[in-house]
C-alpha cells in the first residue's frame, strides 16, 4: 500500500529482557533495523520505562515513536505483533507530547537543568518532613507546605506517580499540569492544583540544611536543592503512536473510570 510508504524505515530499541529481546530480533529479520538518525520512525519494544527513556533520547529530533508491549508497566504501549508493521504503523494517530523543564538550584548554588515527560517531583531526604514554598507566576500561594513532598505532573504522567498521591487524572490533550502534594502533613486537607500549562512553579525548600530535599526529573536527580522551577517546555512537541481504538486519549478516559 502506498500509505504504509510513511513509516517505511523502522529503528528498533528493546529493553534487555529476554522477551524484549527476543522481539527484536524477529522484527529485525521481517523489517530490517535502520539507524535512528536515518529512519522515519522509532518502535520501542518493551514496557513504559524504555517509552521514556527512547522519548528522552529523541525529545529533540520529531521522530515518531510506536512502542510494543515486551516488559511489565505498558500504559504507553501498543499491543505486540509481528504482524504487517508498516500497515499498523500508517493508521496509527499521533498524540503531541510537551516536556516539562525543571530548573533545580542546589545548595552549592549550581543550576541543573533536566526535562521530565510524566513529572517533576520533590522527595524528603531524610525522616524530616520537607517544608516547601509554593509560587505560581511569581505569587505566594502557599507559604509553607508541610509534607513527603510534592510533584507537578503532565497530562501524560498524570496516570503514573501523580495518580498513586491522589492526585487527578488529565485529558492527554487538556492545556494543564496538575500540581499534587505527596503525604501532606499540613495543610492537611489540602490535595493540590490543577495549573494552565502557561505556569510558571517555583518550589522553594525551607530550612534546607535540617531537612534536605532532592529533585527529580523523570529518572534526573538532583539532591539538596533549595529552589526548584517548573514549566511547561511548549519549544518541543513529541510524536507518540498509537493504534485506532487504543490511543492515549481513551486509555486515560479508562482510568478515570476505573477501568
Amino acid at each position: 500500500m502506498a500509505t504504509s510508504k510513511r513509516y517505511e524505515r523502522i529503528a528498533f530499541v528493546a529493553s534487555a529482557g529476554a522477551e524484549a529481546q527476543s522481539a527484536l530480533a524477529q522484527l529485525t529479520k521481517l523489517y530490517g533495523n535502520h539507524a535512528a538518525a536515518d529512519a522515519d520512525v522509532v518502535v520501542a519494544l518493551g514496557g513504559d520505562g524504555l517509552m521514556l527513556q527512547t522519548l528522552h533520547a529523541h525529545m529533540r529530533t520529531g521522530t515518531p515513536i510506536y512502542g510494543m508491549h515486551r516488559g511489565t508497566v505498558g500504559f504507553l504501549m501498543n499491543e505486540y505483533t509481528t504482524h504487517d508493521l508498516h500497515t499498523r504503523l500508517a493508521a496509527a494517530r499521533e498524540s503531541l507530547i510537551n516536556p516539562l523543564l525543571m530548573r533545580a538550584t542546589d545548595v552549592h548554588g549550581a543550576v541543573h537543568l533536566h526535562h521530565a515527560i510524566n513529572e517533576v517531583a520533590l522527595f524528603r531526604q531524610t525522616n524530616q518532613a520537607a517544608h516547601l514554598r509554593i509560587l505560581i507566576d511569581e505569587h505566594e500561594r502557599m507559604a509553607e507546605l508541610i509534607a513527603d513532598g510534592i510533584l507537578v505532573a503532565t497530562p501524560a504522567g498524570s496516570t503514573a506517580y501523580n495518580l498513586s498521591a491522589q492526585g487527578p487524572i488529565l485529558p492527554i490533550n487538556a492545556a494543564l499540569m496538575a500540581l499534587t502534594p505527596i503525604s501532606p502533613f499540613r495543610p492537611r486537607r489540602w490535595r493540590g492544583a490543577l495549573l494552565p500549562n502557561s505556569a510558571f512553579v517555583v518550589l522553594e525548600v525551607l530550612e534546607g540544611e535540617k531537612r534536605p530535599v532532592a529533585a527529580a526529573a523523570d529518572h534526573d536527580e538532583v539532591r539538596d536543592v533549595r529552589r526548584v522551577e517548573v514549566l511547561s517546555d511548549r519549544t518541543i512537541s513529541m510524536r507518540m503512536l498509537f493504534d485506532p481504538g487504543h490511543s492515549l486519549e481513551e486509555r486515560i478516559l479508562r482510568e478515570q473510570f476505573g477501568y
